[in-house]
């Protein structure tokens, strides 16, 4: 499939794991792609690699998403490299885990910075645009943990859920503007970050205590949802969290 011929799409915290997964399946479809992250090293390499794979143009810019004039300096980046955007995907986030009382401050602001006012301040950078044209397609990255509780992770907790929450006031007054807004909660996705962190032994015992699927998720299979919510073939999806997690929360 080519969904996306003559698309321009921007990806943010495209670099690595899901982001870069994103990234690929958009060029694979046949979009124009600009590619954030907050390492511009990492993201020109990502670009360099998806392009030559797929034959795509991905135009790499290094920008943190939690400073609004990186995230107003990516909107114009994009419409002078594509002539406008279509779809914006608000990926960026970092997480930590920690037991509550030992949250710091810091940790705290770092994560609400990145992983909630990076996705409102980006959204509200792309929004005169879309508005302009009277279309346009958003897609936040939420989490499981946005919707159920996880002991160790309440800054990150109270993050996600504040991107679902934004999602559908999003969509409440994007809506009349025929602008789409949904978000994804994926559950145990195998990444880099994952897999650094956590051990062999606590990944089997997550999978057979908490995922009916019994094996985890892979950056491809966010990326696909990411996708069809992006595309024609959900037209008529707006305000909603897809879950992506095996299960987990079916119960």
């Amino acid at each position: 499939m080519r969904r996306f011929e003559g698309q321009r799409v921007i990806v943010t915290g495209g670099a690595n794991g899901i982001g870069k997964a994103t990234v690929a399946r958009f060029a694979t479809e046949g979009a124009t792609i600009v590619l954030t992250d907050v390492d511009g090293a990492a993201a020109e390499a990502t670009a360099r690699q998806i392009a030559a794979e797929t034959g795509a143009t991905v135009h790499p810019f290094a920008a943190d998403v939690s400073v609004r004039a990186d995230d107003l300096a990516t909107v114009q980046f994009a419409l002078a490299k594509m002539g406008g955007v279509d779809v914006l995907v608000n990926n960026a986030g970092i997480y930590y885990e920690d037991h509550f009382e030992d949250i710091t401050e810091a940790r705290w602001d770092r994560i609400m910075n990145v992983d909630l006012k990076g996705t409102f301040m980006m959204t509200q950078a792309v929004i005169p645009h879309f508005k302009q044209r009277r279309s346009g397609v958003i897609v936040n990255m939420a989490s499981t943990n946005g919707l159920a509780g996880e002991i160790y992770y309440a800054h990150y907790n109270a993050a996600k859920g504040g991107v679902v929450l934004l999602t559908k006031t999003l969509a409440l007054e994007l809506g009349p503007y025929g602008i789409r807004v949904n978000c994804v909660c994926p559950g145990y996705i195998l990444t880099e970050s994952t897999a650094a962190m956590d051990s062999d032994e606590f990944v089997n015992d997550y999978i057979q205590n908490k995922i009916p699927l019994r094996r985890t998720g892979k950056p491809e299979e966010v990326a696909a949802v990411i996708a069809f919510l992006a595309s024609d073939d959900a037209s008529f999806v707006h305000g909603d969290a897809i879950l992506i997690d095996g299960g987990q929360l079916a119960d």
